[in-house]
């Protein structure tokens, strides 16, 4: 787990073969305790990733979106940690992913108008373009992530 306030950058895929380097996929990663006041700590860790690969124009949205999966987390997983990373997926993208220790699956729920809750996956799936998804972890748990580009959606003002 890093300390407060410092993120864990790390390259995922990086190998060699014959003497060539292959790509190292860039990442951002940080442990955080499963409580709601993390959120602020997982839009941290996406603005920083953001800023350094030169992809703001995907802030508002990432930042909606990591917030939305942290919090979804703190209602609905279990254990005392989660863990946040944001992936480089291409020179507009990023994955932004919330891994947590509950093997269940979140699910769109139908809400009414009054409702105070139950949007979250919703907002998810309009600022990513839909491309969202959970994959169950081999050591138990799950990642519930979402692909946000720069350009291919609108914040709403």
């Amino acid at each position: 787990m890093t300390g407060k306030g410092r993120h864990s950058v790390a390259s995922a895929g990086s190998e060699r073969h014959a003497g060539t380097a292959i790509a190292a996929t860039p990442v951002f990663t940080e442990t955080l305790p499963r409580v709601p006041e993390s959120a602020r700590s997982a839009r941290r860790l996406v603005s920083s990733a953001l800023t350094a690969w030169g992809l703001e124009g995907a802030a508002d949205a990432a930042q909606l979106v990591v917030s939305e999966l942290v919090a979804n987390a703190f209602v609905h997983a279990s254990g005392p940690r989660i863990r946040v990373t944001v992936t480089r997926q291409g020179p507009t993208s990023v994955r932004v992913a919330v891994v947590d220790e509950s093997q269940a699956l979140p699910r769109n729920r139908s809400v009414g108008d009054q409702a105070e809750s139950g949007r979250g996956l919703a907002l998810v799936a309009a600022h990513c373009g839909g491309q969202w998804g959970v994959e169950l972890l081999d050591q138990g748990g799950k990642a519930v992530w979402a692909i946000v580009s720069v350009g291919d959606h609108t914040t709403p003002r």
